[in-house]
């Protein structure tokens, strides 16, 4: 059975080492794909989601949040999903600049995404913060779990004018 936790608000590949392609107003930066496989891809993914949000155009609490997010989701793919791929994505809206992150994990899926989401819950020794932290963090959020099959959570935070 698929579950979803559909977004908070209305719904407003390139080789891992590829570089963001700087972007002009009328051209977003190309997605950027992002191996999660070892504690030091960790490191890069906070590497690079900042740098993709320099390039949204985040002031320093937003990069923070997105940043913040990343992380806890990232870790979350590789401690509970055994590794999996973040992409990168600049989307446009209604002329607002956003960043979109969606990680996705083959591991063993959330049985309940309702209760994952809820501070507190955990299913290792960690503080049960991950998920529902970045799904305040962000704009929109949205989780696919299969039990079995793995796990995809899509994020977006949109630049403030």
């Amino acid at each position: 059975m698929t579950q979803r936790a559909d977004s908070v608000h209305a719904p407003a590949p390139a080789p891992a080492s590829a570089p963001l392609a700087p972007a002009t107003p009328d051209e977003p930066a190309k997605p950027v794909q992002l191996a999660l496989r070892t504690e030091e891809d960790l490191l890069s993914v906070r590497h690079a989601v900042r740098a993709a949000s320099l390039e949204a155009g985040f002031g320093i609490v937003d990069q923070t949040r997105v940043v913040t997010a990343a992380s806890e989701l990232a870790r979350n793919a590789y401690v509970h999903g055994g590794g999996g791929t973040l992409v990168i994505e600049h989307p446009r809206q209604d002329g607002r600049r956003g960043l979109r992150l969606t990680i996705t994990d083959s591991g063993p899926g959330i049985d309940d995404v309702q209760q994952a989401l809820t501070d507190g819950f955990t299913t290792g020794g960690g503080l049960g913060h991950g998920l529902g932290g970045a799904k305040r963090l962000m704009d929109d959020f949205a989780v696919q779990s299969t039990p079995g099959q793995g796990t995809t959570v899509t994020v977006t935070r949109w630049a403030r004018p």
